[in-house]
């Protein structure tokens, strides 16, 4: 028997998907090379944009001859996507071939769900729970290891469907983050170590006692080995001192911070619930550029944000030539249901976020040539 996997979005996903192998291969199945030669097929999904959903029905879709050819086949939609019960309830109505649907914090459990597939089709959304130390990874990204160190996110920026998908932010014990980590290096095959939460910057606020994500970046560092560390993502509301510190001070850290700005106007991000000002992100950077002064430093940005004006949008477009980043992601707004953006009015047309986002990419591409950035 084999499987295969397909998955969409952003590190965490993954990062679930070397989970989710892992539990394929406990059950007895190995890799195939391609879909076509699976047993069972997985498509572990992502909800932040519009266009990965839309890739989700067009490829799930795609299998209904697959499933007429070989009827024993067991495909299985999971993820942030369906965590959405609406959603869920669409794949199951529009895809009658598909046999399990399950939400993100459904993902442990997987195995329960293929073999109870011959007794009927499967639809299940949990909410969320605890983290599950129980599963281990069948790591599938080279040297990179990735370890996550926190679920879920507080910060309900008005966009964003993750609080809705994640739920809210949980971390991991320092001691098992540790102990991982341990095992990690101790394997002697992986040289970089990837730290991943929606909101790394808040680790540790609610263990109890508390831990600091600057005290668990020192501890890490003190691991014996030969490797180095990154994290992702940070928000520049959580970006404290002391973090920018320990990455300064610690040479097992790499001098490489992503801190997404999503606009430059003040207005717009306060309409995103980001909870900081363009100035206070400046004065971030200046932070970061004088403790490290070979810091890369990258970016996201959204364009198109309901009622965003020209001349809003021009402040990104200035935000992002003072700073000249390193690399920026530039994504037009997509507006998820149930999100507090996708009900404002003034939403933008497409057209003007296709322009502005063409805009924002053509100057970051002058900017990095200007600046011999890679």
């Amino acid at each position: 028997m084999k499987y295969f996997i397909v998955t969409y979005g952003c590190q965490m996903n993954v990062h679930e998907s070397e989970k989710l192998a892992a539990i394929c291969e406990r059950m007895g199945y190995s890799l195939a090379e391609k879909r076509e030669d699976a047993e069972l097929i997985i498509f572990n999904t992502c909800a932040i944009r519009e266009g990965a959903e839309d890739r989700v029905f067009g490829n799930v879709g795609a299998l209904k001859k697959l499933k007429k050819k070989k009827p024993n086949i067991i495909i299985a939609v999971c993820g942030c996507m369906t965590q959405k019960e609406t959603t869920a309830n669409h794949i199951m109505r529009t895809f009658p071939f598909v046999d399990i649907v399950i939400g993100t914090f459904n993902l442990p459990n997987f195995e329960y769900y293929v073999n109870a597939v011959k007794k009927g089709r499967q639809l299940e959304i949990l909410q969320e729970g605890d983290i599950d130390e129980t599963v281990p990874y069948k790591r599938t990204s080279g040297e990179n290891a990735w370890v996550n160190i926190m679920q879920g996110c507080n910060n309900f920026c008005t966009y964003c469907i993750v609080p809705y998908v994640r739920g809210r932010e949980k971390s991991r014990s320092e001691e098992n983050i540790l102990k991982e980590i341990r095992e990690v290096v101790a394997e002697g095959k992986y040289k970089k170590i990837t730290l991943l939460g929606q909101n790394v910057n808040s680790y540790g606020k609610d263990l109890v006692p508390a831990v600091s994500f600057a005290q668990l970046l020192r501890d890490i560092c003190a691991i014996p080995g030969d490797f180095k560390l990154w994290f992702m993502t940070s928000h520049p509301k959580d970006l404290t001192d002391d973090v920018i510190d320990v990455i300064a001070s610690e040479e097992k850290i790499l001098k490489d911070i992503h801190l997404p700005a999503q606009s430059g106007n003040n207005r717009i991000l306060n309409l995103m619930n980001r909870r900081y000002t363009r100035e206070k992100y400046l004065g971030i950077i200046k932070k970061i550029r004088e403790k490290i002064p070979n810091c890369r430093i990258t970016s996201d940005f959204i364009v198109g944000f309901p009622t965003e004006t020209e001349e809003e949008f021009q402040d990104t477009m200035s935000l992002v030539d003072e700073v000249k980043y390193d690399s920026i992601f530039a994504f037009m707004y997509s507006p998820r249901e149930g999100t507090v953006a996708s009900r404002m009015d003034g939403q933008v047309p497409q057209e003007i976020k296709q322009r502005r986002v063409n805009e924002l990419l053509a100057l970051e591409k002058k900017i990095q040539k200007q600046e011999g950035k890679k």
